[in-house]
């Protein structure tokens, strides 16, 4: 099993430049998912950084968009992919316009999703 890496430092701040730069349709959240940097609208995760990866959720013809583009599906361990999540390729997360307009339509098909309702947490005895 691979060795869990810190997210790149590097594609942290650009993506948090990218989504403080966005206008969107509904609030945006940022919470840490298993230690790296995650964005949520309506409950629902759209964006990432998974160490060396930029990853989005988007509709099937946006992640084939992607893999066309030299993207992948997300696989946060090997033979693992997550549902509806691709990873940007380098060219794409390079291309500040390009990155953006991903991330806008991520967020766009997240806030899509029904929103997520916040289950209660069980008491402790």
């Amino acid at each position: 099993m691979e060795k869990w890496r810190k997210p790149d430092e590097d594609l942290v701040k650009l993506l948090d430049e990218t989504v403080s730069g966005l206008e969107f349709d509904q609030p945006v959240d940022f919470r840490p998912m298993f230690g790296c940097p995650a964005y949520f609208t309506g409950g629902n995760l759209f964006a990432g950084v998974w160490q060396e990866t930029v990853m989005l959720r988007l509709d099937e013809d946006g992640r084939a968009q992607v893999i066309a583009a030299g993207g992948r599906p997300f696989e946060p361990a090997p033979g693992r992919a997550m549902k509806e999540y691709v990873a940007l390729p380098p060219a794409l997360v390079a291309d500040r316009d390009a990155a953006r307009d991903w991330v806008r339509k991520a967020a766009g098909y997240a806030a899509s999703l029904p929103p997520k309702v916040k289950k209660p947490r069980k008491k402790k005895r």
